[in-house]
């Protein structure tokens, strides 16, 4: 065995973050850069590194997660999220349960419950937003960010939503209160059910096939009837009926009762 695969499987022992089902290329070249650049000749000296040096090992989680986001994203889709999504999922359920999986440093779950409170206040709704990253989630929770992550969000929104904090600008805190933040990891966790929106934007790319395949097999059963999965503009699913979705509109799909 190479050091690097001796390597996965020491990670995954200490962390439960399963290397082995992400890109290989795109995932060694990414960890082998970050290692000689921390100065490690070898992924094992790396792990032994990490092991022992807190710092180290954020960093290192914090690389193999893809922490980008902004709020607003792609902003079209925002629009049919507020005019056709929201209005099909409210008509059947008393309180609308949304899931943030995958959410980074909470640009996404914070974006949709700024939907909400501007388009329907009267919905009940939680908000579960996750990531396998404790670091990013603490960011998120704070709820500071540049201006640059807000460049998608109307001007009236943004002096509606956030209060400038030195260069930064601060959420809402009655934004902040409807979401609640927890460690979740994909490919090990349990996850919710009875979820009534999924929003997974931008991370899938990244896994191997059987990895997504596991992984939207779980989202679908993790929907409830009707409910929808909203992905990333990379990642568009082929064949969605096995695993019980379909189609609704681009990037978005529909569970269908079988």
């Amino acid at each position: 065995m190479d050091d690097y695969h001796l390597f996965t499987e020491k990670v995954y022992t200490k962390l439960g973050i399963d290397l082995q089902q992400y890109k290989e290329a795109q995932m060694k070249r990414r960890l082998t850069s970050l290692r000689e650049k921390r100065g490690y000749q070898d992924f094992i000296t790396y792990f032994n590194a990490i092991n022992k040096d807190i710092d180290l090992l954020h960093e290192f989680v914090d690389r193999i997660t893809i922490n980008v986001s902004e709020f607003y994203r792609n902003p079209k889709r925002w629009d049919v999220l507020k005019d056709i999504i929201i209005p099909l999922i409210k008509t059947n359920t008393k309180e609308l349960s949304i899931w943030s999986a995958a959410c980074s440093t909470g640009e996404e779950p914070y974006s949709i419950a700024i939907l909400l409170k501007e388009h329907f206040p009267d919905v009940k709704t939680k908000i579960l937003a996750t990531d396998i990253d404790e670091k990013v989630l603490e960011k998120a929770k704070q709820g500071l960010y540049l201006e640059q992550a807000l460049k998608e969000l109307p001007a009236n929104l943004k002096a509606k939503y956030f209060n400038r904090n030195g260069s930064q600008f601060e959420v809402d805190s009655a934004i902040k209160s409807k979401v609640t933040f927890k460690k979740h990891n994909l490919l090990e966790d349990t996850y919710p059910t009875q979820v009534d929106l999924i929003i997974c934007r931008n991370v899938l790319i990244y896994f191997t096939d059987q990895a997504k395949d596991k992984i939207y097999n779980n989202f679908s059963s993790s929907l409830s009837n009707n409910g929808v999965l909203f992905v990333g503009s990379t990642e568009q699913i082929f064949s969605p009926n096995k695993y019980g979705i379909k189609l609704l509109d681009t990037f978005f799909y529909q569970k269908t009762n079988q």
